[in-house]
């Protein structure tokens, strides 16, 4: 469903018609196959990727000519502008390389005041992300909630982390330098799940729908995550660093949660971050007797 069917969104119908636009050129390319090269030492890079970046540019300058662009393919123009874009024209570029149908585009705007530091957000103002394989499209404005496919969309109510399916990634270099794969293990034992689909906007767009209770990663840049961030707010989600403060688009670790589950992972990850003993993992008879008792609190309160 194109955005050009939300007339209560300001920019939100020409850039999903814009992210439509290119996801076509990218399925184009995934029927196809691609030559894929390495930009550094693992980073995968596709003709795909500077096509999208290419064409979105030009269509948001001819959209939006007032407007900054700030592309993940090397895009930096009108960056002085009050209202900035972050761009992902393909994000997920090694599933897509591989041939796993599992990447998006994601455009995320940022509104940066005059007075604005450069070392300071501004605030997001709208996102939109694109999934042309299942031809979804989430998009969200500050203030006017999310949608998926043009219909309201809400996170999930998950109560615990113990019933919660959770999403993370693992960046393309250095993965053996990483403290993820420490709460990978951990997360993957104290959930419901933990899946690593290797597009973290989507991986944000389905934290903010409820298909994920939560997701959290170390590493990320302002293109990744500038539309899902407001996604997962808009929708009634909460999101942070590891540490509960505000996220920041040049942070370099992003937790996002329906919200519910946000303090117990927060504790989580301070345990983990101090070297303490977590709480010991209960066993299918006491996390069942948990339950009941949880059933039966609600169940008090209601009467």
């Amino acid at each position: 469903m194109s955005g050009a069917e939300q007339p209560d969104f300001v920019w939100v119908p020409k850039a999903s018609a814009i992210a439509e636009e290119a996801g076509a050129r990218l399925r184009e390319f995934f029927a196809h196959g691609v030559e894929t090269e390495y930009k550094g030492g693992v980073d995968l890079v596709t003709v795909a990727d500077r096509t999208s970046e290419k064409l979105i540019r030009e269509r948001l300058t001819e959209a939006f000519p007032e407007h900054g662009i700030y592309g993940e393919e090397g895009t930096r123009e009108r960056l002085e502008a009050e209202f900035r874009w972050y761009v992902d024209p393909l994000d997920g570029t090694t599933n897509f390389a591989h041939g796993f149908p599992q990447f998006c585009v994601s455009l995320g705007l940022e509104q940066r005041p005059a007075g604005t530091r450069p070392d300071e957000d501004g605030t997001l103002v709208a996102a939109v992300i694109y999934d042309p394989m299942r031809n979804e499209l989430f998009t969200a404005e500050r203030g006017r909630g999310a949608r998926l496919n043009g219909k309201p969309m809400r996170v999930s109510r998950t109560p615990e982390l113990g019933e919660a399916l959770v999403a993370t990634g693992f960046p393309s270099r250095k993965r053996h330098d990483s403290p993820n794969i420490h709460f990978y293990q951990e997360f993957t034992l104290r959930s419901h799940g933990v899946r690593r689909a290797g597009s973290a906007a989507l991986d944000l767009a389905y934290t903010a729908c409820g298909r994920f209770d939560a997701y959290w990663e170390f590493k990320l840049n302002p293109w990744d995550t500038a539309a899902g961030i407001l996604l997962v707010e808009e929708a009634g989600g909460r999101t942070s660093d590891f540490s509960g403060g505000k996220f920041r688009l040049d942070s370099r670790e992003i937790l996002a949660s329906n919200g519910l589950i946000h303090e117990e992972l927060l504790g989580f990850f301070s345990d983990m971050f101090a070297g303490r003993g977590l709480s010991p993992i209960p066993t299918p008879q006491e996390y069942a007797e948990h339950r009941a008792a949880r059933a039966a609190g609600a169940k008090a309160k209601m009467q």
